[in-house]
């Protein structure tokens, strides 16, 4: 039988305009928008460009037919693609609105994450056994952070996005300034979830020999900073009611983090401040979830019930050329390939925990094969 299949990472592409049309008068030179320039694809926004991406062909269907991308902005479109793809329901993040936290305005910054939470509840909320609301909250000023939660969680969302890495000018993760923040997130039952590559002006560090890869790794290595931080500073271990899930990152490396966090919380006892009242892989299997493409350790771990391996889940990041799509269904598969682990394991890793996160009732919704 056809394991339950969650997504924890896909994306929708707002209306190009959402921004532009949307911000007032007074507001619209801080409107993120995209324009293409000859083979490239710019991001940002009057003042400043955010990213520049080469355009080039996506990855081809198994039998070698280009398969478009019709559910970034079609809901239709996008169920159809969940067929094809085997996903009984996901959490979608944004395409543009991935870069919000790179306004230098406070009222731009909260104007333009209540236009997208707005637009992200209208195209997604007639469907809720399908997926999970993410809304985006302000950061460059707490009281519209707190402001927002309050607003996201009458509307019955049960997710909102955080910067996956702090912009300079912000309290880091360990600061107990983001202690009412995350109070508020467990008060109100909404997941803290950090998206990959947002808080950064740029995800390119490197330029030289292997840059590609070395920019795209680097990224998961942030999401260890951020959750060294929160648990090591005592934000979670504070706030025992907040959960925290890292997206696009890998997963595999919790187990690692768990065990360097323990050593040394244990070996340097005398110089560890705070004080945590629980061992810093146990706040992480309490309160941290992290999702994954192509990681296999991860599974390995989860089922042998090692420390910090508990959250992971699996992600398509739809529709992303290092994601999965269209050939889902094959990589879940190989996924599970060459060793074995419990029908537990595999359906927690590929559904169940994701479920459990976002209190979704793990219902199939697409057929055992992919329509012909």
């Amino acid at each position: 039988m056809k394991p339950y299949v969650f997504s924890a990472d896909s994306h929708v592409l707002e209306p190009a305009d959402l921004f532009l049309e949307g911000l007032p008068a007074s507001l619209k030179r801080h409107a993120i928008h995209g324009r293409r320039d000859g083979d490239y694809m710019i991001t940002g926004t009057e003042d400043k460009v955010i990213h520049r991406l080469r355009l080039g062909p996506q990855r081809e269907h198994p039998m070698g037919e280009h398969v478009d991308r019709k559910g970034l902005r079609d809901l239709g479109g996008r169920l159809a693609d969940m067929e094809l793809e085997g996903i009984d329901a996901e959490v979608c993040f944004p395409t543009l609105g991935l870069w919000l936290y790179c306004l230098d305005s406070p009222e731009a910054e909260a104007a333009s994450a209540r236009l997208y939470n707005d637009w992200n509840n209208q195209f997604l909320a007639a469907h809720p056994e399908r997926f999970v609301r993410c809304g985006m909250l302000p950061v460059l000023d707490f009281s519209n952070t707190l402001a927002e939660i309050d607003y996201l969680a009458a509307k019955g969302y049960r997710a909102a996005m955080l910067p996956a890495v702090i912009p300079a000018h912000l309290p880091k993760y360990n600061d107990v300034k983001w202690d009412a923040i995350f109070a508020r997130g467990a008060e109100r039952g909404m997941v803290f979830v950090l998206h990959t590559g947002t808080g950064q002006e740029t995800v390119i560090r490197e330029r030289g020999p292997g840059a590609a890869i070395i920019n795209y790794t680097l990224q998961s290595m942030e999401a260890q900073n951020s959750v060294m931080y929160l648990v090591a500073g005592g934000v979670l271990d504070r706030n025992p009611g907040a959960k925290v899930a890292f997206i696009e990152s890998g997963a595999s490396w919790l187990v690692a983090l768990a065990e360097r966090l323990d050593e040394v919380d244990e070996a340097h006892a005398k110089m560890v401040r705070p004080k945590l009242s629980r061992r810093p892989s146990q706040i992480i299997d309490d309160q941290v979830w992290a999702s994954f493409q192509h990681d296999r350790a991860c599974i390995l771990a989860a089922d042998a019930g090692l420390p910090g391996a508990r959250n992971v889940m699996w992600a398509s990041d739809y529709p992303h050329a290092e994601g999965t799509f269209p050939i889902s269904r094959k990589i879940v598969d190989d996924l599970f390939a060459g060793f074995t682990v419990s029908e537990q394991t595999r359906r927690d890793v590929l559904g169940l925990n994701a479920a459990r996160l976002f209190g979704m009732a793990p219902q199939a919704h697409t057929k055992a094969t992919a329509a012909a």
